[in-house]
């Protein structure tokens, strides 16, 4: 099979061990798992804002050894100029938009649980598995039962 980038949001998902793995993993099996030089700048940032201790951030050292990193390169960097200047009426982060130039540049599906950040770049093939639809939340009701509309 095929190489595979996988979002900031799935690979968290299986790292934390969120049950919302199962619905990815299907479509990881048999395949290389790549992540964005982006993506482990995320986890970095992510051990460093929540104050990770040195066996945690060993551990998703460890872990992050499952992936094959893509690196930044020059046809990386005019994938990600592309993107931006595509979205320009339809905003996407300049995080998302490497994750996305490492997908294109690659030539691989991008796995990500927010598809929606992702939508109508050019080439891009997006696997993702939606939340279940849910009932609409109650309203929110202010102090002394009053209604926040």
């Amino acid at each position: 099979m095929g190489y595979v980038v996988v979002d900031t949001d799935v690979c968290s998902f299986f790292f934390k061990k969120d049950t919302r793995q199962e619905r990815y993993r299907p479509h990881l099996i048999g395949h290389t798992l790549c992540l964005s030089f982006q993506t482990v700048g995320e986890l970095y940032q992510w051990a460093e804002t929540n104050n990770w201790g040195v066996p945690r951030r060993a551990s998703m050292e460890l872990w992050l050894r499952n992936y094959v990193i893509l690196p930044y390169d020059n046809d990386t960097a005019r994938a990600w100029a592309q993107i931006r200047a595509e979205r320009k009426h339809q905003t996407i982060s300049a995080q998302d938009a490497w994750v996305a130039a490492c997908a294109l540049r690659h030539n691989c599906p991008l796995i990500t649980h927010n598809a929606n950040h992702f939508a109508g770049i050019t080439g891009l093939t997006i696997i993702s598995e939606p939340d279940p639809m849910t009932a609409a939340p109650a309203p929110k009701t202010a102090k002394k039962g009053r209604r926040i509309l």
